[in-house]
């Protein structure tokens, strides 16, 4: 077995040559894979789906559920450093592979963000404004709520949503039991969050090493469908002084939890300037998949710079860029296109094998002198339908 180095010890450094174990399999796995071995790393992989899309790029990949103590512990044996590519990996798993290899990211980290209770009471006990919100343990709870808070109001899981799975946006008293009804079959606990009128939907990401160092990247202007991400606008369109303070709310979560790696802060922002934080993620983000052709530094080199205490990468913007997410409905019409692609366009596709409606297969990262002439180049594609905005 491997002599891991301690979290504890600022000075370690990982070097190129060395192996890092990816928990998880998926998009965001394969592109830090991708990206680390161009930096000279080695990868190891840990995903319950063979063939998985990290598994593809890496070096290797173990089969095993994520909840597999064993499957793990081969994964520690094989690397140097252990990373986590999404947060719904199973905690306890963490827990154990802190005790027996170096996961400089941790196991807090993991339990605060996989519980949306406690990612907002953390987040709140800074000072930095949330949505006020409830939690829910019946339903009277839940008519206490909609009473305090007002409609409308949005119901969540407190943990395993994403892309709007788990969730309910509520909008009159008749629709409470339902929506009760339907959420609470998951056995999990419930949160109310009070609707933030906002004007848009932004994102941060902050790197962190061990060391301390610390930078973020440029904001980013999130547009949704049907709760999934479709576009992020590089540079936001927005003012200085926004932008300013997204990034100093960011540094100041990762600084707080202590964060190692990556920390995707969404925020809300209304039409009077206010940010309130919506949800925070313990890796790279689908929100800042724009890094990988419009700023010196991806999001997947920083991360590994990050978890391998190596000195943090420039993450100047060298030009306007807008992401759009290339869902399974997608992946024919791009493909038959690709002569039709703007010269300034970057497709990235993940590798999997079924292309499903909503699921996300891929992107595209298209630059331009101006984000409105980009988001007129998607548009003139005619592959997300009309006006994007």
């Amino acid at each position: 077995m491997k002599r891991h180095p301690s979290v504890t010890d600022k000075s370690n450094v990982i070097q190129p040559g060395a192996t890092i174990g990816l928990l998880g399999g998926g998009q965001l796995g394969r592109m830090i894979a991708l990206a680390g071995r161009a930096m000279g790393y080695r990868f190891v992989t840990m995903d319950p789906t063979e063939d998985a899309p990290c598994g593809q790029v890496a070096d290797q990949q173990i089969v095993a559920a994520f909840e597999d103590v064993e499957g793990a512990r081969r994964l520690a044996e094989l690397s140097d450093v252990i990373s986590y590519e999404f947060e719904n990996v199973d905690a306890y798993v963490a827990e154990v592979l802190e005790q027996e290899a170096f996961v400089p990211q941790g196991s807090r980290l993991l339990s605060i963000t996989q519980n949306r209770i406690k990612e907002k009471s953390t987040i709140a006990s800074f000072g930095i404004p949330v949505a006020p919100f409830r939690v829910i343990g019946e339903f009277a709870d839940l008519e206490q709520a909609v009473a305090e808070l007002g409609l409308p109001a949005v119901m969540k899981t407190a943990t395993g949503g994403y892309d709007g799975k788990g969730q309910w946006v509520l909008k009159n008293t008749e629709e409470l039991r339902e929506a009760y009804d339907t959420l609470s079959q998951a056995g999990v606990e419930l949160i109310v969050e009070q609707f933030v009128p906002f004007e848009k939907e932004v994102s941060v990401i902050a790197a962190r090493n061990l060391s301390g160092e610390m930078v973020t990247f440029p904001m980013a202007e999130n547009i949704h469908r049907d709760n999934i991400l479709h576009l992020s606008i590089v540079p936001a369109r927005t003012t200085d002084d926004v932008r300013a303070e997204a990034e100093r709310i960011a540094k100041e979560i990762a600084e707080k939890l202590d964060v190692v790696g990556l920390i995707a802060v969404e925020m809300f922002l209304t039409r009077d300037g206010q940010l309130y934080v919506n949800e925070v993620a313990p890796r790279p983000h689908n929100s800042g998949h724009y890094t990988m052709d419009a700023c010196v530094t991806s999001q997947f080199e920083q991360h590994v710079l990050a978890v391998c205490n190596q000195r943090l990468g420039s993450t100047k913007l060298l030009t306007p860029v807008v992401m759009v997410n290339i869902l399974g409905e997608h992946v024919e019409p791009v493909l038959s296109k690709q002569d039709k692609l703007p010269a300034t366009a970057k497709l990235h596709l993940y590798g999997k094998q079924e292309a499903k409606a909503k699921r996300k297969m891929g992107h595209l990262n298209v630059l331009a002198d101006t984000v409105e002439e980009a988001i007129g180049m998607i548009e003139s594609l005619d592959i997300w339908g009309g006006k994007q905005e």
